[in-house]
């Protein structure tokens, strides 16, 4: 057996378990989705109040007040801050590098499972595509079996591969959506988080300059 007879048997299996395909990872995207909405949720603050909260108390040299108040948020700029005042008293250099380091660490968090919405969202379209060329190889079959005639399943096939390709579509959608979404609502928090941490730093290097 060649090897296109060998991709024609296998297309003859149907093109029913691309689908069945298709609706699982629909449901883990949808899992995803509410876990990721949950935790952003979970996690908001108003950034902008919280900022000038944080320099009215660096102005006043209140670190300790600063640690307070950004420990009293759950959002990743006060998680970056906290981090980084516990190295107050280390100077700028050990403080840039907390920011950097802890950065990283919320910004992953915040990312956590969305590779796998962009990958689903990229290529669920293709997967539905082999279920539609599948579905066509299928109708061809159908075709030479009644002998050029139209009837019922090879209506039926033509259908299957047309269904296959919708759903891809309805699959990658929502997906590619979310992805975006999420990934815009990460980069503003980011934005604030490097923001605040800039703050923290002209802070400690103006009182590096004062006590040298």
């Amino acid at each position: 057996m060649d090897i296109q007879e060998r991709l024609t048997a296998f297309a003859m299996l149907g093109a029913t378990w691309v689908m069945w395909l298709l609706v699982g990872l629909s449901v883990v995207c949808l899992a995803i989705i509410l876990d990721r909405a949950y935790y952003l949720f979970s996690t908001r603050d108003d950034l902008p109040s919280l900022r000038e909260a944080l320099r009215k108390l660096y102005r006043d040299r209140d670190v300790a007040g600063a640690k307070k108040r950004a420990e009293e948020s759950k959002s990743a700029a006060a998680s970056v801050i906290a981090a980084a005042l516990d190295d107050a008293d280390r100077g700028p250099a050990a403080i840039a590098e907390r920011i950097d380091g802890e950065s990283a660490i919320v910004k992953t968090r915040m990312e956590r499972n969305l590779a796998f919405l962009g990958t689903v969202g990229n290529n669920a379209p293709f997967v539905g595509l082999l279920g539609t060329v599948i579905g066509i190889i299928r109708a061809f079959h159908e075709l030479d079996q009644s002998g050029g005639e139209v009837t019922s399943g090879l209506m039926a096939e033509v259908g299957e591969a047309l269904v296959a390709t919708a759903i891809g579509l309805l699959v990658a959608i929502p997906a590619v959506a979310a992805y975006n979404f999420f990934g815009r609502v990460i980069r503003y928090r980011m934005v604030w988080a490097q923001t605040m941490g800039s703050d923290l730093l002209a802070h400690a290097k103006g009182e590096d300059r004062k006590e040298s």
